[in-house]
């Protein structure tokens, strides 16, 4: 289980730069003790969590933000992967999408997603829905340890 001394280890899978590097300046200073990496599609995301080529060493994410537009592998595609094998579907996933789409959102629980966040695209939102998330993720509820 988490404890005060884990790391937390948040993988973000978005195509979009930009919001990532807003993201990760966001997420700095909202869970300074803790660690956010990205993956620029769900190829990619899928490559990373079954250690392949450049990912043959990275560890497992305790929690996934999953933009649902992507190229190659779009986010419905990915989660539908993750949450079909029996050891990557522990891993909580949190949809960040810009996509209020009530279809979105349904398919997104219907294959096994945790939670669906609307992207926030000013830094003083993004800052308070991450200060948020880390309060949950880290404070409040007891996830495994997949490391």
């Amino acid at each position: 289980m988490l404890n005060a001394k884990h790391k937390l280890i948040v993988l973000m899978a978005d195509d979009d730069e930009d919001y990532y590097l807003l993201a990760k300046q966001a997420f700095d200073e909202a869970c300074p003790d803790h660690e956010l990496y990205r993956v620029e599609d769900g190829q990619e995301l899928m490559d990373y969590l079954e250690l392949k080529g450049k990912y043959k060493d990275a560890v497992r994410p305790d929690v996934i933000f999953l933009d649902l537009n992507m190229p190659r592998k779009d986010g419905h595609q990915a989660l539908r992967e993750i949450k079909a094998d029996p050891i990557l579907r522990q891993i909580p996933i949190v949809i960040l999408s810009s996509s209020k789409s009530e279809e979105d959102i349904k398919e997104s629980y219907q294959n096994g997603a945790h939670s669906y966040i609307w992207k926030p695209f000013g830094f003083k939102q993004l800052m308070n829905m991450l200060k948020i998330f880390c309060q949950y993720w880290i404070e409040t509820i007891e996830l495994p340890s997949y490391r």
